[in-house]
């Protein structure tokens, strides 16, 4: 759920309506995900000039390349040799009704007939997935064993929620599909996990404490720790490049009207994530640091290869809830800048491990439909 990815298509024309509803509110929403999953975009037009895959204004992109044509494609992360990628879709021309996730082989790119490999078990909903150390594994959330049938998903209502499935645990798989190891078994939620650098940690959501936290455990699963304890969804973890540190995504609520409404709508198995800001922490939760306060959605973040700077995805500078676009911040919030230009969708950024591209989720030349597809890009400093 980094955002079950979310729905992002569901997201923004969630926003068109809300936002315009409520000028003033500066509630926002992300997700990746999601969590997130993706949401109606394409609700307008580009107005800026689309030349092939890149905008003008984006310096730091480069040779900019779609592999995805169709579907809601998101969260797609590196293999740590940059030669994959790992991602989730819910491409109906692919015979699956929610999120599964599939590998992508960069030195073979996909044209719009051909689907890439499936690697989770085409039952339930699966989110965030990463891949193992060495590459021949990797690890994902499903609820396939407490149903092999898509969950059921909210309405939609004033509101934008996101559905936090009891279901949901973190499982291991090999490139061909087959389970082999179940990591996490508690009751609730337990996902959004992603691998350290150094191939030693896992870091997690869960809501084993009754709040949803961040945990991180070995890679075999032993040695589960809580990194959070403040009141509210933090979720969307990364590790830094050293492995020393965590950027995260967080709604915590402050007043005790918006501590009432978040825990009545966890109660339910619910969280609104359209308030969200960005946090930085070491990896046993000390010397926690926000490092945004931008106001309406701050999310995706993942750490640039230098370690100093934060890639994600917000919607702060947007008037209706969209677009969603790519941002840099220092790791001391300093220094923010602009990194993609859409009028409607990008997020899910992920630098390869040689820094050299970023791969990204967008809306872009999409035909004007509500369709997430998958983008590559050379990086400029």
């Amino acid at each position: 759920m980094r955002i079950s990815l979310f729905n992002l298509v569901i997201v923004l024309s969630f926003f068109i309506c809300v936002t315009s509803c409520n000028q003033g509110n500066t509630n926002k929403n992300p997700h990746e995900e999601a969590k997130g999953h993706h949401h109606g975009h394409g609700a307008e037009k580009p107005q800026k000039e689309l030349t092939g895959l890149r905008y003008e204004e984006e310096k730091h992109l480069a040779n900019v390349r779609q592999l995805t044509f169709g579907g809601d494609n998101a969260e797609a992360y590196f293999s740590t040799d940059d030669k994959q990628l790992v991602f989730q879709s819910n491409n109906n021309a692919w015979g699956v009704s929610c999120d599964q996730i599939y590998i992508y082989d960069l030195a073979k790119p996909l044209d719009a007939e051909t689907q890439p490999p499936l690697v989770s078990t085409g039952n339930g909903r699966t989110t965030c997935s990463f891949f193992m150390p060495g590459n021949k594994s990797l690890l994902y959330a499903s609820t396939h064993k407490g149903d092999k049938a898509c969950p059921h998903e909210p309405p939609r209502g004033e509101k934008y929620v996101w559905p936090i499935y009891d279901d949901f645990d973190i499982f291991v798989s090999d490139l061909e599909g087959n389970i082999i190891q179940q990591l996490t078994d508690t009751p609730g939620y337990d996902a959004e996990a992603t691998v350290s650098p150094d191939g030693k940690k896992i870091v997690f959501t869960s809501i084993r404490s009754g709040d949803l936290e961040l945990y991180t455990m070995d890679v075999d699963g032993k040695n589960v720790k809580q990194v959070t304890t403040g009141l509210g969804y933090d979720g969307g973890a990364f590790f830094s490049p050293d492995s020393k540190q965590l950027i995260f995504r967080s709604s915590r609520p402050k007043t005790e009207e918006e501590q009432k409404e978040y825990k009545d709508l966890l109660a339910k198995g619910l969280v609104q994530p359209t308030k969200m800001e960005l946090y930085v922490c070491n990896v046993d939760g000390t010397a926690l640091t926000k490092i945004t306060d931008l106001g309406n959605a701050n999310w995706a973040p993942y750490f640039h290869p230098s370690g100093k700077k934060i890639i994600f995805s917000s919607n702060h500078a947007s008037k209706r809830g969209f677009p969603f676009n790519l941002f840099m911040i220092n790791v001391d919030g300093t220094g923010l800048e602009q990194i993609t230009y859409d009028d409607t969708f990008d997020s899910f950024p992920m630098f390869s491990y040689d820094g050299k591209q970023l791969v990204f989720s967008s809306n872009r030349n999409n035909g004007g439909t509500r369709e997430t597809n998958l983008f590559i890009a050379d990086w400029v400093e």
